[in-house]
């Protein structure tokens, strides 16, 4: 095997999904801690002297005490060179989570015990199905309240149509929860509420027959409970097949409690070993291998201002194929020219450190001076590739954003358009009109608060802002001439930053009178989640 093909062959990139709240930032600083990436975990509630999460770096995440953009964070474990994808959980949020999961090679899935699966979980689902990517499940809080564990993987197969695999089974829970049984090493961990830091959890072997040891460890209620739910899983329950698990066909399940620690450091060994090596992506009919000989990449994420004092523009890259080198010139396929990726960085957050190198599987920060855009390839020079693009998604909410002081046009011009690049607003523009009013839209109303709060803080600008009844979008095509449409009032004609034609509706009604009164008129869509 070639050094390439062995370095690729030990990266694991997997996102990390969940409902908001059911702790999946948690859960991802105790991998850090595990991983020796951290010293310390931080607070992830928005009080003004705790720590906060490594993964939440933005001034308004910090805020909130919520994340609300994807972060890529690599370190190493046992000899695997993992990167991470934290993504925001608040459906506000989705398009960004979409684009980042477009990156990953497999996906954990975290639950609340006392929830269950949430909307946004099952929103999420759906596009990890759409590439039959490994799911792995953590349902997270056994040291609370919690559903019955049975009742939970069931709604797991009903809801998402796959079989589960409990990798351990729970003893008890909230103040009653005891620890977990390994179901492949037939041993009892045993939970204490003291776990915290980068405590390692005690595992105690001890065989089920053993009811003399087991009474003192759990109480005989406990003992017997355990054994006759083990009876009934090892009987009833799917059984362990790798390559389901490989093809999102079975997803193997942990319960354990993120905050405690527990549970945390056998889930990542366990999912080290299961999960894949980094996967082939589409480039029209064919797929490009990680090992295939040369470099390649694609965008899906573009972030400004992440160092506050360079106010500089990060290009995130997932490495699909071959090795990356610093010095080494590259093609700009959608740019059409050669270029050489500046600065190119490892991520922890908003920490960076400068690499000489990454290989496949890896994902990558390059310094963009506005040349990038979302979903763009990067590969060696002679290469035939161009990966699948990233859909976007239609707006569900409008405002009309007008800058006030003219003084600061050229901020106000310079932020709007940055935030848009992005992908988290999307920007339209009155025609025959300039920069100064400009309609946004974006899918989550919270998104509106964001781009207040950044333009404030990161452009210095502030702005009016006048919500509209606007919820549909359609491009404009056809044999017609747009100022001559015949149009309800509240319909309005913008263009995008492409300078394509869209009309704006509040209701079906106008959609259908623009069709009836206007002959030629071609009004599609914008594209939905589709196969990546």
């Amino acid at each position: 095997m070639s050094e390439i093909s062995k370095e690729i062959s030990r990266r694991r990139t997997f996102a990390i999904i969940s409902h908001p709240d059911a702790g999946k930032t948690t859960l991802t600083e105790k991998l850090l801690l595990y991983g020796r990436a951290i010293q310390s975990a931080g607070s992830v509630k928005g009080k003004q002297n705790d720590r906060h999460a490594v993964s939440d770096w933005m001034e308004i995440e910090k805020k909130r005490g919520i994340s609300i953009t994807s972060s890529v964070l690599q370190f190493e474990y046992d000899g695997y060179c993992i990167n991470i994808l934290d993504t925001p959980g608040h459906q506000d949020f989705s398009e960004d989570t979409y684009r980042t999961l477009t990156a990953a090679d497999s996906v954990v899935m975290v639950i609340d015990a006392a929830k269950g699966i949430e909307p946004q979980t099952r929103k999420l689902f759906k596009v990890c199905a759409m590439r039959n990517i490994p799911i792995f499940t953590f349902i997270n809080k056994m040291d609370r309240e919690a559903r019955d564990s049975f009742e939970l993987l069931d709604e797991l197969e009903k809801e998402f149509g796959i079989g589960t695999y409990p990798m351990n089974w729970p003893i008890g829970c909230g103040t009653d929860f005891k620890g977990v049984f390994d179901r492949e090493k037939r041993r009892i961990l045993t939970f204490s509420d003291s776990h915290a830091g980068s405590d390692r959890i005690k595992a105690i072997e001890c065989e089920l027959s053993d009811a003399e040891k087991l009474d003192t460890l759990i109480g005989p209620y406990m003992r017997e409970t355990l054994v006759d739910e083990i009876e009934l899983l090892d009987g009833a329950s799917f059984d362990f097949d790798i390559e389901k698990v490989r093809t999102g066909k079975l997803s193997p399940v942990f319960f354990g409690s993120a905050l405690n620690n527990f549970g945390v450091e056998p889930f990542l060994e366990n999912f080290l070993k299961m999960t894949t090596e980094p996967l082939s992506y589409r480039s029209g009919e064919e797929y490009i291998s990680p090992t295939t000989e040369g470099f390649s990449a694609f965008v899906f994420k573009i972030q400004a201002n992440m160092n506050k004092a360079h106010r500089d523009r990060i290009a995130f890259m997932r490495i699909c194929s071959g090795k990356f080198e610093r010095s080494k010139e590259y093609f700009h396929v959608q740019g059409g020219k050669a270029i050489k990726l500046s600065r190119p960085q490892q991520m922890m957050a908003s920490e960076r450190e400068v690499i000489d190198e990454a290989y496949a599987g890896d994902i990558i920060g390059v310094f963009d001076p506005g040349i990038f855009s979302i979903g763009d390839t990067i590969c060696e020079k002679g290469m035939k590739v161009e990966y699948a693009g990233i859909p976007t998604f239609a707006p569900e909410h409008f405002a009309l954003v007008e800058q006030i002081d003219s003084l600061k046009r050229k901020q106000f011009d310079k932020g709007i358009t940055q935030i848009a690049q992005e992908g988290a607003i999307q920007m339209f523009f009155l025609p025959d009109s300039g920069m100064e009013r400009v309609y946004v839209g974006v899918v989550g109303m919270l998104q509106f608060d964001v781009l207040q709060f950044r333009m404030e803080s990161e452009y210095g600008v502030k702005y009016h802002k006048q919500d509209t009844a606007h919820c549909l979008v359609r491009f404009a095509e056809g044999d017609v001439d747009m100022k001559r449409l015949n149009l309800m009032q509240s319909t309005k004609w913008v263009k995008d930053r492409r300078g394509r034609d869209l009309l704006l509706f509040t209701a079906e009604y106008e959609i259908n009178w623009a069709l009836e009164k206007n002959e030629g008129l071609v009004l599609k869509e914008f594209s939905q989640v589709q196969e990546i």
